[in-house]
This record gives C-alpha cells, structure tokens and sequence, in this order.
C-alpha cells in the first residue's frame, strides 16, 4: 500500500496556494450536525495536495493580537476596552484559541445542589506562557491537576475583557469542568466605561451583552465572572441588574450549562464597598445572574448571617478564599483548610482565589510536592466529581515533560508545556488500609518516565505482612456501560519487584447488573478482576496490537474484555498482591502509563479521513549556512488547514518530510524518512513555525511534505497512509 501510494503521489498534481481559500471556520471544526464528512479510500489513484512557493523574504503580515510579533507563534488574547468589546467579529484568526469541545459529563452535575467548588486563577497578569496555544520549550512552568476537585475554573487578569487561554480551557472541559472568562472594570477608566454602556440604556448594555455571550460561544468556554470594581452613578448602578438578567438568559441560550457570576464589590447605591458577604445592599445582584462570589474578608458572623440571604440557593454563593492570605482573613496558604471548614459548615460553595501561591512563594523544585500537600489538606473539604462516558482513555500527561514520548518511543528531548495536551488525571493522595494502617498506596505524577506524551503515574506502596494485597482507587466513575467493553492497562515495575499488578473495576445496580468474563477476587469483595483479553478480534487489531507485549524501558500492557448487562461502572482500581509464597512486608514502586476503558462497538465504526489539507500565510527566512562552503538554509514559517470531524479525535499529531522534489521523501520509492514530529494540534489548524529547510538548488525545486495524524478518541494509532497529507515545492526567484 504504501509503495503504490508513493508511485501516485510522486505525480500529483500542482496547484498555486494562493488559487484555494482556506475553509470557512465553520466548515473547519463544526459540520453541520447529522453531517459526516465522505470517506476517502486509499487507492492507486490517491493524490495529495501540492503547494508552489517562490522564496521571497518579504511576508505578509499577521496580525500582532493573534500571532507573536516574534516568532508567529499562534497566541491567545484579551480586550483591553470597550470599543475593542464592541467591535469584535469572529473571524478565521481567531481559530487556534477555539476550544475542542463543550465539558465532558461528570456527576454531580453542576446543576445539582451540592456546594461546589470554584478556581480563580490569578497569576502575575496572567497571559504568561500559557498563551502560546501550540505549547512553548519553557522549564518549570506551572501546572495544575487536581481537577477531579473542582467545578469552576475562572481564568482572571486585570484586563477589560479576559478571554481564557485555549489551553486552559480544553484542560479543564476535559475533566468536566466549566471555563469563565472575567469582565472587568477598575478605577477611573473603569468609571467612564460603566458609564458608557451602563447610564446609556437598555441598548447599549444589551450590546455588550451580546458580544460577551458571543464570544463565551464562538470561543467555546462557557460564561464570565462579572467583577465591576469602581463606583457607579444612580443611573448605571440601576441598571446592573438589567444587564445581568440579560446577560444571563442570553448566556443560558446560546452556550450549555453556561454561568454568569457576580463579584462582590459594587452595591446597590453605587458606592464601592465589598460587603464580604450576601446581604440586603447586593441581593439585587445575586438575584439577577447565576451566583455570587464574595470578598475575602469574612468572618464565621458573615457565613451565619447569609444563611437567611442565601434561602435554599446556598450553592450558588462562592465565598471567597484568597490563597496568598492578604488582608484580614481566616486560613490562606497551607492553612486554607481552615476557611473550607466553616464553609462548609455553613453549606456554601467556594471560591479559591489564586492557588498558584505553591508556586508563585514557594521552591519551583518542590512545586509538586507542594502542590499535593495543599489539595491534601482540602480533600476532605472537595467532593470527588465522577466521570460518565466513555471512551475513557488516558496517559496522565500532565501537559509538560522533559521528553515527548509516543507509545514508550522517544521522540524528542527537552522541556515542553502544552496546556491543552494534559490528559484527565487521577484521584491523587495517599490511601491507607483500615487498621493497624501499615499498608498503604501513595500516587505521584512523575515528569522522569513516561508511555506516551511527558509523565506517567508513579504508585509507591506496602503490602504489609497479614494482607494479601493492597488496591487504590484511580477513578471515580458513573458510567452506564454497554454489553461489552474493552480494558487496557500499561505499566511497568522499578526494580527487581515481583509483586503483581491488576485492573480492577466495581459496578452498581447491584440488583440487575450481570457481569460476565470476569471472576470475583473474593466473595465479599465488590471490585472484580477482569480476564486478559488473548486473541482479538481482527478488526480490533490496531487498538489492541500491543497486548500482552512487553516494550522497551519495561512497559507491559495487559488488555481485558468484559461483557455486561444493566451495569453502571463507578470506579477503577488497580490492584497489587504479594508474590505466591511470599510472607515478608512487601515494598513496591510501579509506573503507570495508560488507561483506556473503550465501548467495544466504537472500535468497529470506521474513522473520518482527513481531508483538504492547505498551506497557506508563508513566511521565508535565511538561516545561517551550514558551512563556509555549504549553501544557505532557509527557516519556513507556515499555517496548515484540514477538514476533521473533530468530536472523533484526541488531537493531531503534526509531522514532516524535507527532501528535494519528485517523490515524497516520507513515502519513498527507496526506504521512507521517519517524519519528523513538529507538534500537537487541537484543532483543524497548526502553525508551523521557523522549521529548517534546505535552500532550492537553482533550476531545482526543493520539497517538504506535512502530514496531519489523527489520535481517535479510543486511544489507537491510525496507520501512516490514512494520514492527511500536502506537499510544498518550492524554489528560488529567477534573476
């Protein structure tokens, strides 16, 4: 297949890449529901897509708000006024920081009466590295992890309108976590802006209305933590209400599950004065929006006192927890246990404003160590969200990694931070066994080792002496799961440990679910140990070629097949049990490096194909030559499109071949080139950017080829010849 492949495409046809516009953004991302793309066989008279380039080093400019004047580098952005509000359209540049998708289900829904959880991200400005959409080589960044915690996330600076950087957001609807944007207004400027569009009248704070919800729904996020910070005139203050009432309905419209919050901080005669409650001077707020975030210095008189204020809308008042501890404040810091207790109490919600204080005031070395002590000593205070659909798959790449790694092969050395690459993580924290207590299992992630992407799950633990085993729990879920399901598990043991390692699973509904292909651990236990899977079924080959291999670096990979009926899946566990014979207290260390829990049935649907893959906003640049004798190489900077239905994908995986012209360095006719990784795409666009080429000889085309690997949902590797594909040709100006 591939050689003929090769044979086609080495006689593709031209095209010039200025004569074919880019799809429309919605053709990109969005087809129209009930809508598949058609499917593109692989056949002798496949062709792909071939770009001509004269090098010039003259280029078009991008545009400085969406591209890094530097590098080109694709940015994420924010308003700085109201005319820049106003005068928003969506447009084709905006479509690198559009979201993947809406948040995955989890339970409790946020709808639920449960006091909830919310994060306000505050730090340093923001728009730190976190606004390079394609990721960026920094060390030691910041990440976050604990979103099995968390219901909202408010992403937050000083800036008018604050859009969530991309990555955030696709991290957090990952976990089944909301995403909000801050509107802000601050000081004198902010006094003349509330004027403008507050004492105007009903159209003029229904436009900003109306651009506020356009923007939550083009950019899929899901609403705004409204924090008016300056005084307001009688005739503006009378109609914040209004705007929020608008605001809200029209949110709840257009984007689902969406939130408009309100900050404690204005009151109802105009004047500025945080309350650091709910009362009778801001009630009109928090009646007319979806909740209320108040001030950080509260005391247990102001939780008892909102009782009466709040009624049975008690989960809809966040109160606020400033992190940093600044000001006059219960808790902070590694004391703001101390803050979720009263809170709690009381049956309110949460605002945990600025978390980042581990990093921010305390040793990058020991971020993780501190960032796991701190969530450590909420965890009782933080109901665990449930996952609830499937596939359910994950590496635990927290988004970062001295390495990339691809299916335990290594591709690339050196740091990396890519938000929107973290996949769902764990239930972290130490468990011990009900007691004498010396058996326990402690969870880490671990940036020294990884399966696939930049880290993996490093489990320590003890088996001691009296038990046979000890097991932890990975995932809470609530899973409605259909009659057949598909398990895989990848880890590996650090040092000459024979301890034994098992996927273990625990369903509900107790009365009418039947579990078959499993056998019970013991008859009083309710988690069961799932058969391996030996001998797939051909057309499952490609998810699970690698089962029951061990790999280089130690990984094995265990698969298993489970058959149900009126079951509800609600957690996984994984399971070690000391050697046969063995008496002695058992140590063990064990990497975990994926998870995958797969409806059988997907496995059979075929995939889209990528299609339409364009090049197009090229950019030449000299590089240094290679040599005193050697030619002059030349940096290519590039934008590719495709077509991609993208609720079927994981991401893409960009990748390239640089050769002379005729036939496709990454396809042959000789023995291919191993392409080289550029990146990860989340959406139907990647930029690429200052990749090094070597100049066109005169009166030769020089040649590089990009090809667009899709990572299905299911967590399989899609073979090379079903990758989108195009070529560039390019050569020097004749003198």
């Amino acid at each position: 297949m591939e050689a003929a492949g090769a044979r086609t495409r080495g006689a593709a046809r031209r095209r010039d890449r200025r004569l074919r516009a880019p799809l429309t953004l919605k053709e990109q991302q969005d087809p129209q529901p009930g809508v598949r793309l058609p499917q593109r066989r692989i056949e002798e008279d496949q062709e792909e897509a071939v770009f001509r380039e004269v090098v010039t080093f003259t280029p078009d400019p991008l545009p400085v708000r969406y591209y890094d004047k530097d590098t080109t580098k694709p940015i994420s952005f924010y308003l700085s006024s109201l005319e820049e509000l106003l005068a928003w359209t969506p447009d084709v540049e905006h479509g690198f920081n559009v979201a993947l998708g809406p948040p995955e289900c989890r339970q409790p829904p946020l709808s639920s009466r449960r006091p909830r959880t919310l994060m306000c991200h505050d730090m340093m400005g923001g728009y730190l590295d976190d606004k390079f959409i394609q990721g960026s080589a920094v060390q030691s960044p910041y990440s976050f992890y604990h979103w099995q915690y968390i219901d909202i996330f408010v992403y937050f600076s000083h800036h008018t309108v604050t859009i969530p950087p991309v990555g955030w957001t696709n991290a957090a609807h990952r976990h089944g976590v909301c995403v909000l944007g801050t509107f802000i207004t601050e000081w004198k400027e902010g006094e003349r802006l509330c004027e403008a569009f507050l004492a105007g009248g009903e159209r003029s704070y229904r436009a900003v209305a109306h651009q506020l919800v356009l923007i939550a729904q083009f950019f899929r996020f899901d609403g705004w933590l409204i924090n008016i910070e300056n005084s307001l005139s009688l005739a503006a203050v009378r109609n914040v209400p209004h705007f929020l009432q608008y605001l809200t309905t029209q949110l709840h419209q257009q984007v689902p599950r969406g939130l408009v919050l309100w900050y404690d901080s204005v009151v109802s005669s105009g004047q500025l004065t945080w309350q650091d409650e709910l009362n009778e001077h801001n009630r009109v707020f928090f009646d007319s929006c979806d909740g209320f975030f108040t001030n950080y210095n509260w005391r247990e008189e102001h939780l008892e006192r909102m009782l009466g204020q709040a009624g049975e809308r008690r989960a809809d008042v966040y109160v606020g927890v400033d992190v940093f501890a600044r000001g006059n404040v219960v808790g902070g810091r590694f004391d703001t246990d101390k803050s979720l207790e009263l809170i709690r109490q009381h049956g309110f919600s949460a605002a945990l404003f600025a978390p980042g204080w581990v990093y921010e005031c305390l040793e990058k070395g020991d971020f993780f160590q501190n960032q796991d002590k701190f969530w450590s000593l909420l965890e009782r205070y933080l109901p665990t969200h449930s996952i609830c659909s499937l596939p359910f798959v994950t590496s635990f790449c927290l988004g970062m990694g001295t390495r990339r790694v691809c299916y335990g092969q290594e591709e690339a050395v050196g740091p990396w931070y890519h938000l929107s690459a973290q996949e769902i993580q764990p239930l972290f924290g130490e468990h011990r066994l009900e007691g004498d207590g010396r058996g326990w299992v402690k969870m880490h992630c671990c940036l020294a080792d990884a399966w696939n992407g930049g880290s993996s799950l490093l489990i320590r633990g003890l088996i001691p002496p009296e038990v046979g085993n000890v097991a932890v729990r990975l995932f809470s879920l609530q899973v409605p799961v259909p009659p057949k399901i598909f398990l895989s598990m990848v880890y590996k043991l650090e040092g000459p440990s024979a301890v034994g390692v098992a996927l273990e699973l625990t369903t509900g509904d107790a009365g009418s679910c039947h579990v078959g292909g499993v056998s019970a651990l013991s008859e009083t236990s309710s988690r069961r140990g799932p058969r391996p899977l030996r001998v797939p079924p051909t057309k499952l080959a490609k998810w699970v070629g690698r089962c029951g291999q061990q790999f280089s670096g130690g990984w094995v990979q265990r698969c298993y097949e489970v058959n149900l009926r009126g079951c509800l899946l609600q957690a996984l566990f994984v399971n070690f049990s000391r050697p046969p014979g063995s008496r002695e207290e058992e140590n063990f260390i064990c990497r975990l490096g994926e998870i995958q829990v797969v409806d059988a049935n997907s496995l059979l649907t075929p995939l889209p194909q990528v299609q339409a893959v364009t090049v197009s906003q090229v950019r030449w640049q000299p590089a240094a030559s290679e040599g005193e004798s050697g030619p002059a190489g030349l940096r290519l900077s590039c934008t590719l499109h495709w077509a991609y239905l993208l609720p079927h994908v994981r991401c893409f995986r960009i990748h390239c071949c640089r050769g002379s012209g005729g036939d496709s360095p990454c396809s042959g006719p000789s023995e291919p080139e191993r392409p080289t990784l550029l990146g990860l795409a989340f959406v139907n666009r990647y930029r690429v950017v200052d990749l090094a080429v070597a100049a066109a000889e005169p009166g030769r085309d020089g040649r590089v080829e990009f090809l667009v690997e899709p990572i299905p949902k299911e967590g399989f590797l899609v073979p090379r010849a079903e990758w989108g594909r195009a070529a560039m040709l390019y050569s020097t100006p004749r003198t």
